[in-house]
Protein backbone atom coordinates (compact mmCIF):
# COMPACT_ATOMS: atom_id res chain seq x y z
CA UNK A 1 0.00 0.00 0.00
CA UNK A 2 1.28 3.49 -0.78
CA UNK A 3 -0.21 6.95 -0.91
CA UNK A 4 0.70 10.48 -1.84
CA UNK A 5 1.81 12.84 0.90
CA UNK A 6 2.49 16.54 0.80
CA UNK A 7 4.97 16.97 3.65
CA UNK A 8 8.40 18.07 2.39
CA UNK A 9 10.31 18.61 5.64
CA UNK A 10 12.29 16.23 7.84
CA UNK A 11 11.11 13.02 9.49
CA UNK A 12 12.68 11.35 12.54
CA UNK A 13 10.97 8.10 13.46
CA UNK A 14 11.26 4.90 15.43
CA UNK A 15 12.12 1.94 13.21
CA UNK A 16 8.68 0.35 13.71
CA UNK A 17 6.86 3.57 12.79
CA UNK A 18 9.20 4.33 9.89
CA UNK A 19 8.33 0.97 8.39
CA UNK A 20 4.65 1.89 8.32
CA UNK A 21 5.52 5.28 6.82
CA UNK A 22 7.29 3.62 3.91
CA UNK A 23 4.04 1.80 3.17
CA UNK A 24 2.39 5.20 2.96
CA UNK A 25 4.81 6.33 0.26
CA UNK A 26 7.67 7.91 2.22
CA UNK A 27 11.05 7.04 0.66
CA UNK A 28 13.47 5.52 3.17
CA UNK A 29 16.01 8.21 2.33
CA UNK A 30 13.61 10.88 3.58
CA UNK A 31 13.70 9.61 7.16
CA UNK A 32 16.17 9.51 10.01
CA UNK A 33 15.36 6.14 11.58
CA UNK A 34 16.28 5.39 15.19
CA UNK A 35 16.51 1.88 16.57
CA UNK A 36 13.61 0.46 18.52
CA UNK A 37 15.85 -0.61 21.42
CA UNK A 38 16.27 3.01 22.54
CA UNK A 39 12.80 2.71 24.12
CA UNK A 40 14.38 0.68 26.91
CA UNK A 41 15.98 3.88 28.25
CA UNK A 42 13.85 7.03 27.81
CA UNK A 43 16.80 9.29 28.68
CA UNK A 44 18.93 7.72 25.95
CA UNK A 45 16.03 7.98 23.52
CA UNK A 46 15.64 11.67 24.36
CA UNK A 47 19.37 12.25 23.79
CA UNK A 48 19.25 10.44 20.43
CA UNK A 49 16.21 12.44 19.34
CA UNK A 50 17.75 15.76 20.38
CA UNK A 51 21.01 14.91 18.63
CA UNK A 52 19.10 14.03 15.45
CA UNK A 53 17.16 17.30 15.64
CA UNK A 54 20.32 19.35 16.19
CA UNK A 55 21.96 17.74 13.14
CA UNK A 56 19.31 19.05 10.74
CA UNK A 57 20.07 22.27 8.88
CA UNK A 58 17.64 24.82 7.50
CA UNK A 59 14.23 25.68 8.88
CA UNK A 60 11.91 23.01 7.47
CA UNK A 61 9.44 21.37 9.85
CA UNK A 62 10.43 18.17 11.61
CA UNK A 63 7.92 15.34 12.07
CA UNK A 64 8.58 13.05 15.02
CA UNK A 65 7.27 9.53 14.46
CA UNK A 66 6.93 8.88 18.19
CA UNK A 67 4.33 9.01 20.90
CA UNK A 68 5.03 10.28 24.40
CA UNK A 69 7.16 7.14 24.86
CA UNK A 70 7.71 7.26 28.64
CA UNK A 71 8.16 11.06 28.40
CA UNK A 72 11.18 10.71 26.11
CA UNK A 73 9.92 13.52 23.84
CA UNK A 74 9.34 15.96 26.71
CA UNK A 75 12.03 18.64 26.73
CA UNK A 76 12.98 18.35 23.07
CA UNK A 77 13.46 21.58 21.17
CA UNK A 78 14.85 23.01 17.96
CA UNK A 79 16.35 26.44 17.42
CA UNK A 80 15.26 26.76 13.81
CA UNK A 81 12.56 24.19 13.11
CA UNK A 82 8.99 23.56 14.14
CA UNK A 83 8.55 20.15 15.78
CA UNK A 84 5.38 18.24 14.97
CA UNK A 85 4.36 15.20 16.99
CA UNK A 86 1.19 13.18 17.48
CA UNK A 87 -0.62 13.54 20.81
CA UNK A 88 -0.51 9.86 21.78
CA UNK A 89 0.94 7.82 24.63
CA UNK A 90 2.97 5.49 22.43
CA UNK A 91 3.18 3.98 18.97
CA UNK A 92 0.34 1.55 19.71
CA UNK A 93 -2.03 4.49 19.17
CA UNK A 94 -0.30 5.21 15.86
CA UNK A 95 -0.89 1.62 14.73
CA UNK A 96 -4.53 1.66 15.87
CA UNK A 97 -5.28 4.99 14.20
CA UNK A 98 -5.86 7.25 17.22
CA UNK A 99 -5.39 7.68 20.94
CA UNK A 100 -9.15 7.18 21.33
CA UNK A 101 -8.93 3.77 19.65
CA UNK A 102 -6.21 2.69 22.06
CA UNK A 103 -8.18 3.89 25.08
CA UNK A 104 -11.33 2.13 23.84
CA UNK A 105 -9.37 -1.12 23.52
CA UNK A 106 -8.05 -0.79 27.04
CA UNK A 107 -11.47 0.06 28.44
CA UNK A 108 -12.84 -3.08 26.83
CA UNK A 109 -9.93 -5.24 28.02
CA UNK A 110 -7.60 -3.41 30.46
CA UNK A 111 -5.14 -6.29 30.60
CA UNK A 112 -4.15 -6.15 26.93
CA UNK A 113 -0.56 -6.78 25.88
CA UNK A 114 -0.22 -5.34 22.36
CA UNK A 115 2.11 -6.75 19.72
CA UNK A 116 2.91 -5.54 16.22
CA UNK A 117 5.06 -6.83 13.39
CA UNK A 118 7.75 -4.32 14.29
CA UNK A 119 7.75 -5.21 17.97
CA UNK A 120 8.07 -8.89 17.15
CA UNK A 121 10.98 -8.26 14.79
CA UNK A 122 12.71 -6.13 17.42
CA UNK A 123 12.62 -9.21 19.69
CA UNK A 124 11.97 -7.04 22.73
CA UNK A 125 9.05 -9.09 23.98
CA UNK A 126 7.90 -11.06 26.99
CA UNK A 127 8.44 -14.23 24.96
CA UNK A 128 12.09 -13.36 24.35
CA UNK A 129 12.53 -12.58 28.04
CA UNK A 130 10.92 -15.91 28.93
CA UNK A 131 13.41 -17.73 26.72
CA UNK A 132 16.31 -15.92 28.39
CA UNK A 133 15.00 -16.78 31.86
CA UNK A 134 14.35 -20.37 30.83
CA UNK A 135 17.96 -20.76 29.71
CA UNK A 136 19.21 -19.28 32.96
CA UNK A 137 16.82 -20.70 35.59
CA UNK A 138 14.91 -23.55 33.96
CA UNK A 139 11.41 -23.63 32.52
CA UNK A 140 9.28 -23.75 35.68
CA UNK A 141 10.98 -20.83 37.41
CA UNK A 142 11.10 -18.85 34.18
CA UNK A 143 7.33 -19.23 33.73
CA UNK A 144 6.67 -18.16 37.34
CA UNK A 145 8.83 -15.05 37.00
CA UNK A 146 7.40 -14.06 33.62
CA UNK A 147 3.80 -14.57 34.68
CA UNK A 148 4.45 -12.50 37.80
CA UNK A 149 5.78 -9.72 35.54
CA UNK A 150 2.62 -9.98 33.43
CA UNK A 151 0.21 -10.46 36.30
CA UNK A 152 -2.07 -7.65 35.13
CA UNK A 153 -2.30 -8.93 31.56
CA UNK A 154 -5.04 -11.27 30.37
CA UNK A 155 -4.95 -10.91 26.59
CA UNK A 156 -2.31 -10.69 23.89
CA UNK A 157 -3.55 -8.66 20.91
CA UNK A 158 -1.70 -8.73 17.60
CA UNK A 159 -2.33 -5.56 15.57
CA UNK A 160 -2.72 -6.04 11.81
CA UNK A 161 -2.51 -2.76 9.87
CA UNK A 162 -3.25 -4.64 6.65
CA UNK A 163 0.08 -3.87 5.05
CA UNK A 164 1.86 -7.19 5.56
CA UNK A 165 1.52 -10.94 5.25
CA UNK A 166 0.88 -11.82 8.87
CA UNK A 167 1.22 -15.63 8.95
CA UNK A 168 4.76 -15.64 10.40
CA UNK A 169 3.93 -13.02 13.04
CA UNK A 170 0.59 -14.65 13.84
CA UNK A 171 2.33 -17.94 14.62
CA UNK A 172 4.83 -16.20 16.90
CA UNK A 173 2.12 -14.24 18.71
CA UNK A 174 -0.04 -17.34 19.24
CA UNK A 175 2.94 -19.21 20.69
CA UNK A 176 3.76 -16.30 22.97
CA UNK A 177 0.18 -16.13 24.25
CA UNK A 178 0.15 -19.86 24.90
CA UNK A 179 3.46 -19.86 26.76
CA UNK A 180 2.46 -16.86 28.88
CA UNK A 181 -1.02 -18.12 29.64
CA UNK A 182 -2.76 -15.22 27.89
CA UNK A 183 -5.79 -15.16 25.64
CA UNK A 184 -5.03 -14.44 21.98
CA UNK A 185 -6.81 -12.04 19.67
CA UNK A 186 -6.09 -10.34 16.37
CA UNK A 187 -7.29 -6.77 16.03
CA UNK A 188 -7.40 -4.54 12.96
CA UNK A 189 -5.04 -1.58 12.92
CA UNK A 190 -5.12 1.67 11.00
CA UNK A 191 -2.61 4.06 9.46
CA UNK A 192 -5.12 6.91 9.61
CA UNK A 193 -3.15 9.04 12.08
CA UNK A 194 0.18 8.49 10.31
CA UNK A 195 -1.36 9.40 6.96
CA UNK A 196 -2.88 12.50 8.53
CA UNK A 197 0.48 13.53 9.94
CA UNK A 198 2.18 13.11 6.56
CA UNK A 199 -0.55 15.11 4.82
CA UNK A 200 0.10 18.16 6.99
CA UNK A 201 -3.37 18.07 8.55
CA UNK A 202 -2.13 18.97 12.03
CA UNK A 203 -5.23 19.61 14.10
CA UNK A 204 -5.83 18.91 17.81
CA UNK A 205 -4.47 15.37 17.43
CA UNK A 206 -0.99 16.88 17.04
CA UNK A 207 1.27 19.29 18.83
CA UNK A 208 3.19 21.85 16.78
CA UNK A 209 6.09 23.32 18.77
CA UNK A 210 7.55 26.60 17.41
CA UNK A 211 11.33 27.08 17.04
CA UNK A 212 13.04 27.80 20.34
CA UNK A 213 10.26 26.28 22.47
CA UNK A 214 10.46 22.93 24.23
CA UNK A 215 8.03 20.04 24.04
CA UNK A 216 5.98 20.29 27.24
CA UNK A 217 4.17 17.51 29.01
CA UNK A 218 1.06 16.85 26.89
CA UNK A 219 -2.40 16.49 28.33
CA UNK A 220 -3.76 13.32 26.76
CA UNK A 221 -7.35 12.21 26.94
CA UNK A 222 -7.65 9.38 29.42
CA UNK A 223 -4.04 9.75 30.62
Amino acid sequence: MSSEFVFDGHIIACATVAEEMTRLGVPEGRMKVLEFGLHLDPDELRKALQSSIDALAGDADILLGYGLCSYAVVGLKSGGHRLVLPMVQDCISLFLGSEEARMAMLEEEPGTYFLTKGWIEASDSAYTELMRLKERYGEQRARRVTRAMLANYTRLALIDTGDYQMDEYRAFARLQAELLGLGYEEIPGSNRLLAKMLSGDWDSEFRVVPPGETVAMPELRGA
